[in-house]
């Protein structure tokens, strides 16, 4: 079995419709907020990398409490990756830590719901 290789084209598609996730998050969630479209892209961008980058070190770190827990401060994890990038990005602020997480929740689902339909 050949490994699965996509072109450069797939990817910008992939990050542009996850911009728009983001877009379609801060229209549903109070205190989730996105100056505008070139803001979003960019916040797509720094959440993907805060999650492929600081997302597992916080999940290793926080093992013992999501154990116990099981698995529900994973939904914290998330809103402290989606803090992360809003601290990181001028024109994308989450006003608390209930809007990061409730905005990282809607998010992932219309994410996926959205690459599903159209990749």
């Amino acid at each position: 079995m050949t490994p699965q290789t996509h072109s450069v084209l797939y990817y910008i598609v992939y990050w542009l419709i996850s911009a728009v996730a983001v877009l379609i998050t801060s229209k549903v969630i109070r205190g989730f907020k996105v100056d505008g479209f070139w803001s979003a892209v960019f916040a797509a961008l720094i959440i993907g990398l805060v999650n492929t980058v600081i997302w597992p070190i916080l999940f290793f770190l926080t093992l013992p409490i999501n154990v116990l827990t099981l698995g529900l401060f994973t939904f914290v994890i998330n809103g402290i990756v989606i803090k992360l990038a809003a601290a990181l990005l001028p024109g994308f602020d989450v006003e608390g830590w209930w809007p990061a997480i409730f905005g990282a929740l809607f998010f992932s689902i219309i994410n996926t719901l959205l690459h599903y339909f159209f990749i």
